[in-house]
């Protein structure tokens, strides 16, 4: 086995690129960064049936939006190759045609009705379903009988009677299974495909694979995988065994909770960075020493550590997501936001696509106005609702606001001097509210609130004087009235 860290992430191009396993591409990608190793992507597409056109090229193209290069992979090439399981049939066909040959494996001609019927007996007598070994021992009499019938062997690995398989777990420590617990697998299917088990154990010896980190739903294949490791006398991987991702209900994350999302193209989509996503799938069942929680790419392959990956499940946090990319969105360069917020105002029909001049730097001086309190891009949609309104409906605490004795006054001064400023801008009108200010008498909130309210329609929000000035005079002047007299004014 090599001295040099090689790790894998091998998905199936079965899909998009779910949270669960863009994190065990980053854990191994960490993993191998951090201890000068490489990262390699191989494809496990053996389950036709399963696999979905473009699902390769989407778990790519995703991998890199977070961040995630590779050394060796499909796209890339390199000295291990090919990278996509069934352009490796050759290779397996070597390693089965060994185990036939050494009685180390089988030819299994029951049928799935037979295995069905065994299973069913099985349980009916309170026994955990597993193979019986009934074409364990075929003789060729049988074989040929079968074959005449025109039945199809699938393969299965000889079990060892008596053996105890037992790992060092990076996240769990010792894990022990006994090959009682197993029934002679399939290693090679009908149709000549090999399992994933089977492959997989092949794949990562031929590759040279130093450390398996992957999901705890692989515990129970790491036995069968040690049984194809020592079928041929090879040394096995290190194997380290993630904790379940849970949804704030403690629950499995489930691709059918629709309170997560969970595909990472669906943040890409809203608007979300791609590091602020890598640096919070990093926190789902890893922890660093101390408080910090923010941290660049780099510093984190700089401070990864193994030993603290958790031995409890992650939750997954939607708001703290939310408030880290925030934190991201508020460290950006401002073109970088704007080009992230853009977008969604364009697609909900807010701003056309062929915008001129003008209309362009004013969209970007209201996205501007929001870069503070902006947790996703698709969020600027519904923050900058009241620079598309016609009219406004105040609730409960606008009313609230707007109903105390100060504000006519106030509302009515601020008006007349509106009304007279010809160099409308943010400084003129902030002059003009501090005028108002010495001309009522009215100060702090009882000045400020009752301005903004009317104005703008909410009791909070960005910088009100520029706020005032990027609604513009004419949609200020009708939104004063229209509130005064609503008030009697």
């Amino acid at each position: 086995m090599s001295n040099q860290v090689r790790v894998r992430y091998a998905p199936s191009p079965t899909g998009n690129l779910h949270i669960g396993n863009a994190r065990t591409a980053l854990f191994n990608y960490l993993y191998a960064k951090h201890f000068d190793g490489k990262f390699i992507i191989r494809i496990e597409d053996t389950d036709a049936k399963r696999n979905v056109a473009g699902g390769e090229e989407s778990q790519l193209k995703y991998l890199k939006w977070l961040g995630i290069e590779w050394d060796e992979g499909a796209d890339l090439g390199g000295s291990y190759g090919p990278y996509r399981q069934m352009e490796r049939l050759d290779l397996y066909k070597k390693y089965i045609d060994e185990l036939l040959e050494n009685g180390l494996a089988y030819k299994c001609y029951m049928t799935e009705e037979e295995l069905e019927a065994e299973r069913e007996e099985q349980r009916a007598n309170g026994q955990v379903p597993k193979y019986s070994g009934a074409h364990r021992n075929l003789t060729a009499e049988q074989i040929a009988e079968f074959e005449a019938e025109g039945r199809k062997p699938s393969i299965r690995l000889r079990v060892p009677e008596g053996r105890t398989y037992t790992f060092n777990d990076i996240v769990r420590g010792n894990i022990t299974f006994e090959s009682s617990d197993f029934g002679d697998w399939v290693i090679v299917k009908k149709n000549g495909t090999p399992t994933y088990n089977f492959a997989v154990a092949i794949d990562d010896h031929l590759m040279e694979i130093t450390h398996v980190l992957r999901g705890e739903e692989h515990i129970s294949n790491t036995p069968k995988q040690m049984m194809v490791y020592e079928a041929f006398g090879w040394e096995p991987p290190s194997f380290g065994h993630m904790t379940l991702i849970l949804n704030e209900e403690r629950k499995k994350l489930s691709k059918r909770d629709e309170h997560i999302l969970q595909f990472i193209e669906q943040y890409s989509d809203l608007g979300y960075l791609p590091e602020a996503l890598f640096n919070f799938i990093t926190l789902l069942g890893w922890s660093p020493v101390g408080e910090e929680e923010i941290f660049s790419q780099d510093k984190l392959i700089e401070i990864f550590d193994p030993e603290r990956l958790s031995t409890s499940a992650a939750i997954f946090d939607k708001d703290k997501l939310k408030w880290m990319n925030n934190e991201y969105i508020k460290a950006a360069d401002l073109d970088r936001v704007i080009d992230l917020a853009m977008p969604h105002l364009i697609k909900a029909g807010r701003l056309p696509e062929d915008m001129g001049e003008t209309t362009k730097k004013w969209a970007e001086d209201v996205i501007a106005l929001y870069k503070e309190q902006l947790r996703y891009g698709a969020e600027i949609v519904e923050l900058t609702e009241l620079f598309f309104q016609d009219t406004i409906s105040y609730d409960e605490d606008a009313m609230k606001v707007l109903g105390e004795e100060q504000v006519p006054e106030v509302l009515q001064v601020f008006t007349d001097k509106l009304i007279h400023l010809d160099d409308y801008n943010k400084d003129s009108i902030k002059a003009e509210i501090k005028a108002t200010q010495k001309e009522t008498g009215h100060r702090g909130k009882k000045l400020f609130m009752p301005i903004r309210v009317a104005t703008t329609g909410q009791a909070h929000g960005p910088e009100l004087p520029l706020a005032i000035e990027l609604l513009g005079k004419e949609v200020i002047l009708k939104r004063l009235d229209a509130v005064l007299k609503k008030l009697g004014a």
